[in-house]
């Protein structure tokens, strides 16, 4: 996906990254060592294929001149955070960190490699004609398993992996609802209804947060598109940087229970394990979707995508959300 957050270097400053990272002798001869990675939506991705043929990826963070939405400051160091905790106190398959980079020497930005890892995306499994759905309801499934497990990890404080944060669930997910509203309010973005309006659905819900009493970690941004499969499993999950202590609810699995555009949840609910879900836990789920779609909605702007169509099917979600 083109975004004006994708911070493309020329090749002499990759170059420079490889020596960094790698030392001298992993520098490659040529011009042709290193190709984009169009899917991701927010930072730019590179592989790089080193002198001795070994194969890493390059992330680098948005330029510092372009200004992102709040929840997406400093979004690089969270990613890293919460890769340190995967690895540490969770099982599940996360790539190594070869090389992090946060003085913006070589760059106007945080960098990281890490070894490459080869697999097809759940996202592109899914959309393929040549593999069954039984297939993908598998590894969706498997997908529950793997959630379940990141999300035993317990935290001490409510919101962001890297800071202060907040006492409780609700004071957390009523500051990151304000963060993006205020996001759209500076962008003068149309929501399709009057942000005040949403203010006033949301904060009339919030109590229903009130039975979340243990920080846990949760990935929110686990969807298709981040997990990687090869040989029919799960090998690997990327691109973590809106991990954060809360509600396991709020994970991109469930997103479906509103949402269908995103997919029947059942699979993943059943990998998961979660056997009922109470008329409470039914209201959280909606405030995360509306969570959601309102960020799809505002991110469009920040990023300033090649055309309306992200921004026309985020705000019709919206609107049907907000009509229950």
């Amino acid at each position: 996906m083109e975004s004006i957050t994708k911070n493309r270097q020329p090749v002499e400053v990759l170059r420079r990254i490889v020596a960094r990272a790698y030392g001298e002798a992993e520098v490659p001869e040529g011009e042709d060592f290193a190709t984009e990675l169009g899917e991701g939506y927010f930072n730019v991705a590179y592989r790089l294929v080193l002198r001795s043929g070994r194969q890493v990826v390059l992330k680098i963070a948005p330029p510092r001149e372009v200004e992102v939405m709040t929840c997406e400051r400093g979004a690089m160091r969270t990613e890293l955070a919460a890769l340190e905790l995967l690895r540490s106190r969770t099982s599940a398959p996360v790539p190594e960190v070869d090389f992090a980079d946060t003085t913006h020497e070589l760059v106007d930005a945080d960098w990281f490699v890490m070894p490459l890892i080869e697999g097809d995306s759940l996202s592109a499994l899914e959309e393929s004609e040549d593999v069954p759905v039984a297939v993908t309801a598998g590894l969706r499934r498997d997908l529950g398993v793997l959630n379940r497990g990141i999300n035993e990890a317990v935290g001490v404080r409510f919101g962001p992996l890297l800071g202060d944060g907040f006492a409780t669930w609700r004071e957390c997910f009523a500051a990151m609802m304000e963060d993006i509203l205020g996001d759209g309010e500076r962008a003068g973005l149309d929501l399709g209804v009057e942000y005040d309006v949403v203010r006033a659905v949301v904060d009339g819900h919030l109590d229903a947060l009130d039975e979340v009493t243990e920080p846990r970690l949760v990935e929110w941004d686990l969807w298709p598109g981040n997990v990687l499969v090869r040989d029919g499993r799960i090998v690997a999950l990327i691109d973590h940087e809106r991990a954060l202590w809360g509600d396991p609810l709020i994970e991109a699995g469930f997103n479906g229970m509103d949402l269908p555009d995103f997919g029947d949840p059942t699979p993943f609910i059943e990998g998961y394990g979660l056997e009922f879900v109470t008329p409470e836990m039914a209201r959280r789920r909606w405030l995360y979707s509306i969570y959601l779609v309102l960020l799809m909605t505002i991110e469009t702007h920040y990023r300033q995508y090649p055309d309306d169509g992200p921004y026309e099917w985020a705000k019709g979600l919206l609107a049907d959300l907000l009509a229950e």
